[in-house]
């Protein structure tokens, strides 16, 4: 088994599988347009609807009749099953259940500054944590790992270091974001005495909101607002606590919230500026993008404008 990341390539003529990135998968295209290194390909996480999953679940709908032998196999926990099979020509859905553990999900709004979210946050987060050693003080259970959500880096930052001065006992507070290098995001799967604010993950602790990539048509501007995350979102964050026992998730916002959220993210393609988008389907020889079939095709307006 090998794996290839953007700078890192662990493959060798012995590997029988390869992990790797969406992007790497896409730039492989490039110089292998049938891909005929593979004889089976699985798409994983296919519900984040980023451009380059986008990318390759319309290259490979066209590629599929010109390699009858290519095995696609397309998982998510949150999918549009019957759009995705509808998409690859009616292709079978087979359900399987994994073994995950109960998650008790518990709403716990914030309340305060509306103005001031990193306050309000680190607030909501040590409460759940007063409210996590509680239940294992009842239930006589060893401390467990916390997962907690943060739409970005800096509030990532922020937070941790008031959690550390909060000098919680028996608790290691480890940020993880992507500009951290390898050594650093590793640290959180090395064994460890006592509680830690990140993996082995029985407690999540969700924020319901993540930075999501717009770009406005009028303005000609690319932002990066904190939005709430969708219901598909919320439900992948609190699973991440049921895989290795029964855990909790702890919402910082109310259930209606939750339930008047939409039920999927938008796809990328749908809200990004498509001049970058355009420019890397030419590179990558992936034609002309009115004729290409995405999943959900961008409106007129986007694609002249981009």
């Amino acid at each position: 088994v090998g794996y290839q990341v953007r700078f890192t390539d662990n493959t060798s003529e012995q590997s029988q599988i390869k992990v790797m990135t969406d992007g790497i998968l896409l730039a492989e295209v490039q110089h292998d347009r049938f891909l005929d290194r593979y004889d089976t390909l699985i798409i994983d996480e296919a519900h984040e609807r980023s451009l380059n999953i986008d990318f390759l679940l319309g290259y490979l709908r066209q590629l599929l009749p010109k390699r009858p032998d290519l095995k696609v196999i397309i998982t998510s926990a949150t999918i549009e099953v019957d759009r995705f099979s509808e998409f690859f020509d009616k292709a079978p859905v087979i359900e399987v259940s994994g073994r995950t553990y109960p998650v008790d999900v518990r709403y716990r709004p914030l309340v305060g500054d509306e103005d001031d979210k990193d306050q309000g946050w680190t607030d909501g987060i040590l409460a759940a944590v007063e409210e996590i050693e509680q239940h294992e003080r009842t239930e006589k259970k060893p401390p467990g790992d916390v997962l907690v959500f943060l739409p970005g880096e800096r509030e990532i930052r922020a937070v941790s270091k008031v959690l550390r001065h909060a000098e919680l006992r028996h608790t290691e507070v480890l940020p993880l974001y992507s500009r951290l290098s390898n050594q650093e995001q590793n640290r959180v799967f090395q064994s460890h005495k006592g509680r830690r604010i990140v993996p082995g993950i029985r407690y999540v602790i969700d924020t319901g909101v993540a930075r999501i990539s717009r770009y406005s048509v009028r303005s000609k501007i690319p932002r990066l607002p904190i939005e709430p995350v969708s219901q598909a979102s919320a439900n992948q964050r609190a699973g991440r606590c049921g895989r290795v026992a029964p855990g909790i998730c702890f919402r910082l916002y109310d259930e209606t919230d939750f339930i008047n959220r939409p039920e999927y993210t938008d796809p990328e393609i749908l809200r990004t500026n498509l001049a970058s988008v355009i420019l890397q389907m030419a590179t990558s020889g992936l034609g002309e993008i009115r004729q290409f079939p995405f999943l959900e095709s961008p409106d007129r307006r986007q694609v002249n404008d981009g």
